[in-house]
């Protein structure tokens, strides 16, 4: 790798984004002993318990990004992006479950793409993720073990299992935590997210520094050798220079990234084609089941379903307590009636594997007399079709398997604004022709340019995909480490007994 600069380097990496991905990779490459500058776009959330707030949080949007994007069919779009320390992660519902091995090959009937790399291979980042979040299982409480053992009796096929949690065993002791955790971002740090079981570990090491409010706009070429990136621009005109720079700016960001530069500077990129493209998020259904009784789990979010007639989809409860739950209840029903629904609701959240279309897409425009960019969620369901009619039927047999229990529901589909579990614009592969980034994470073609986010997720599998973000970034950023060379100092070798690595 190019090591030389004609200007100084400010790191010797520099990690664009602090969510899952980067706050993993930052780690794997702070404990080397490398120096890693890390830049934030958004602010650190304020611990005052207002991201706790549910009219701050659900009714107002305070914390969300207020970035407009256009539909495929020119309509407008806010999807619901979180720009923060520690990212999509502060808000997450800590559902972190393996993929299964199966779901590392390709299955290409379905139009699921296979990994550049097998399931063995990531395995020891996955225990490494889990160990860092302090992932566990939580008993499944009176409520939800009631409605799950009369849905297995009533349609057998349907399995339950402890859904993995990165929450605290001691978060049923505070209630506005165990009640807002979905959806929520912590402030007692009950909850394993980036910024708490990662980048905390890091702050006060002399090598890591975090910057906030720090936008890039711009990936830079290095002067003095072709084809290397080595720098960034920040919207305040900024520029940073490292060895080496690792995307972690999320699936809708990233790939924006990649293709001004190459814009710029290399159009003639093999890998050009597939920017952007391969886009991939869950389908997703909100499910109210209604019942006579009052419901008082805390937490409710403890357990997945799954029923293997239906090979790519699972379904879990919401953590949401009735207050939440009333919140999705139609808006021509008056409050105080949702409210009593909502006391006697439970929720759930039901999700299906999306396929690869090279129609789907991120892109931006830029109008030609005013120079405004917008970006473009260039996406359609009807393109990957046995997703969408394994989707719909799942969430038909759910809603008849709950009727038979005398469970009357009915479900929201989440839309694009929602963008939960986006990824895939930069995906791994074997061959540039097909792919942007190859096993280890590096971009193909490109010196000094790696990826270590959701948008390299070649297939999305069956359940969420945060600790498989996780894992990819510790080992994008251990590989990465070692590719530098740097042994770690003596500092670095004590802190690290005492991080207990």
């Amino acid at each position: 790798m190019n090591t030389q600069s004609a200007a100084p380097y400010s790191a010797d990496v520099i990690i664009i984004g602090s969510g899952a991905g980067g706050a993993a990779a930052a780690y794997a490459l702070a404990k080397r002993g490398l120096r890693v500058l890390i830049l934030e776009k958004g602010p650190e959330l304020p611990r005052d318990g207002s991201t706790l707030d549910i009219n701050r949080v659900v009714h107002e949007g305070e914390f969300l990004s207020r970035e407009r994007w256009m539909g495929s069919r020119g309509e407008r779009l806010m999807p619901e992006e979180h720009f923060n320390l520690g990212g999509k992660t502060k808000w997450y519902g800590a559902a972190l479950l393996r993929f299964s091995p199966s779901e590392f090959d390709a299955e290409l009937p379905y139009g699921a793409r296979g990994w550049p790399i097998r399931h063995a291979e990531i395995e020891p980042y996955y225990a490494e993720a889990e160990s860092m979040l302090g992932v566990k299982q939580h008993p499944c409480e009176k409520d939800l073990d009631r409605i799950l053992n009369r849905l297995s009796r009533t349609t057998p096929a349907w399995v339950s299992a402890p859904l993995p949690l990165a929450l605290s065993q001691n978060i049923v002791d505070n209630r506005i935590e165990a009640t807002h955790f979905d959806g929520f971002a912590s402030v007692s740090g009950l909850k394993g997210d980036a910024e708490v079981s990662f980048l905390a570990t890091l702050r006060h090491m002399p090598n890591v520094e975090i910057r906030c409010d720090a936008e890039v706009t711009t990936l830079l070429p290095a002067v003095s050798a072709r084809g290397t990136i080595d720098g960034v621009r920040l919207k305040n005109g900024d520029i940073l220079r490292a060895q080496a720079i690792v995307l972690a700016a999320g699936a809708l960001h990233s790939p924006r990234l990649v293709s001004r530069y190459i814009a710029a500077s290399n159009p003639l990129l093999p890998a050009a084609t597939n920017v952007g493209r391969n886009l991939k998020l869950h389908l997703l259904t909100a499910l109210v089941a209604l019942s006579p009784g009052r419901k008082t789990d805390l937490l409710r979010k403890t357990m997945l379903t799954v029923n293997e007639q239906f090979p790519h989809s699972s379904l879990q409860p919401l953590g949401f307590d009735g207050e939440l739950i009333g919140t999705l209840i139609p808006k021509f029903i008056p409050r105080f009636i949702a409210r009593q629904i909502g006391a006697r609701a439970y929720g759930f959240f039901l999700q299906t594997e999306d396929g690869s279309a090279n129609e789907n897409r991120v892109l931006e425009i830029t109008n030609p007399k005013s120079g405004e960019v917008t970006p473009v969620l260039d996406y359609d369901e009807n393109r990957t079709p046995r997703a969408s009619v394994e989707h719909r039927r799942f969430v038909r047999a759910f809603q008849l398997s709950l009727l038979k229990m005398g469970m009357p529901s009915f479900g929201q589909r989440i839309g694009l604004n929602g963008t939960a579990h986006v990824c895939g614009t930069l995906s791994a592969g074997d061959d540039s022709r097909d792919s942007v980034v190859d096993s280890r994470g590096a971009v193909f073609d490109v010196n000094g340019l790696y990826v270590a986010d959701g948008s390299i997720l070649p297939r999305i599998s069956r359940v969420n995909p945060s600790l498989s973000i996780y894992a990819w970034g510790l080992r994008v950023g251990t590989l990465l480490g070692q590719q530098l060379l740097k042994p770690a100092p003596q500092f670095l070798r004590e802190a690290s007994v005492g991080m207990g690595v």
